[in-house]
């Protein structure tokens, strides 16, 4: 198992600051980061784990009510209700609401009343969905940045060991060459 990473360290060095004056996201990258632990989550899910009894039911509704099976079952019953008041009811003199289909209005007016506020519920919620998606992604974008930081530093650790290696490899031949050059002119 990888030891654990210093989160004072790794702010410090990533983003020069102390852990104190991190917002509580950037916090709880560092936090994730030093112990290791993925910290990407669903944003939906994360929504829906908070949503209210209201909120579920205005999703529903907006579902139900922005889809073109309700569009077709809602014209079906306005021409029905229409074609029966004016003709078959209107000729046995038993219609209900004749034209100008007055109560038909009313209800008309009444549902659009109540859809419309329960869609701006809807839509509220699925604006609240959007911020947690951006706070979400801005959590994974600062992690994926510190950890490719980390990344950069220890290549660059390995490269300057590396050409640390070289050069005293380097500084050895030299010195075997001029040792070698120092015996060849002295015989």
């Amino acid at each position: 198992m990888r030891p654990k990473l210093d989160p004072v360290e790794l702010t410090k060095r990533f983003l020069g600051a102390e852990v104190t004056e991190l917002g509580r996201t950037a916090r709880r990258v560092v936090e994730h980061m030093s112990e290791r632990k993925p910290i990407s989550r669903d944003a939906g899910e994360l929504a829906d784990e908070r949503a209210t009894f209201g909120e579920r039911l205005s999703d529903r509704v907006a579902e139900i009510g922005g889809s073109w099976g309700f569009i077709i079952a809602f014209a079906a019953v306005l021409f029905g209700w229409m074609f029966l008041n004016s003709e078959v009811f209107g000729r046995i003199g038993v219609a209900f609401d004749p034209y100008p289909f007055i109560f038909l209005n009313l209800l008309l007016s009444t549902l659009a009343a109540v859809q419309a506020p329960i869609i701006m519920m809807s839509q509220n919620r699925q604006s609240n969905k959007d911020r947690i998606a951006a706070r979400l992604d801005y959590e994974v974008n600062l992690r994926a940045e510190l950890e490719i930081l980390r990344i950069h530093e220890k290549l660059d650790l390995a490269v300057i060991e590396k050409l640390d290696q070289i050069d005293t490899h380097y500084a050895d031949l030299v010195a075997r060459i001029s040792r070698l050059d120092k015996g060849s002119t002295d015989a």
